[in-house]
């Protein structure tokens, strides 16, 4: 779907009569037939900044998980509703923090696990003395 808004080169606040007006001076028949059945019935209009806004959500949702700007989308219809790549919220820096955790763990398990019989042995011992000296006492 073609950002209509985006092709005659007005805001999607724009009033009836900038629209109707971008739609005189649009040169290609095809845009200006189809925004002119769109665009120019209130209701249809409701309808369709409805849907734009929804795509503009998705726009912004794919550059936020950086999926913006590949090439199956450039070129294309569905490159109207693209947006910048989001580099402040990326989602590679989030991957590399938690593979960066996931490897401290990793190296935290690997140095306590040349422990772990002598710390299960140790555990069973102290019961076992606990268990003895309560047998002991109350005996």
């Amino acid at each position: 779907m073609r950002d209509l808004y985006k092709r005659l080169g007005i805001s999607p606040a724009a009033s009836d009569t900038e629209i109707s007006a971008a739609i005189e001076a649009c040169q290609h028949t095809a845009l200006k037939a189809e925004a002119s059945v769109v665009l120019g019935v209130k209701s249809r209009r409701e309808e369709y900044d409805r849907l734009h806004a929804l795509l503009c959500d998705i726009g912004r949702l794919r550059a936020r998980l950086g999926l913006s700007h590949g090439q199956y989308w450039l070129d294309n219809a569905a490159n109207d509703f693209s947006m910048s790549p989001d580099n402040d919220h990326s989602r590679h820096e989030a991957l590399v923090h938690k593979v960066t955790q996931a490897v401290a763990l990793h190296d935290t398990f690997l140095r306590w696990r040349r422990y772990a019989p002598w710390i299960v042995a140790g555990g069973f011992a102290l019961i076992t003395t606990a268990t003895l000296a309560v047998g002991f006492v109350a005996g």
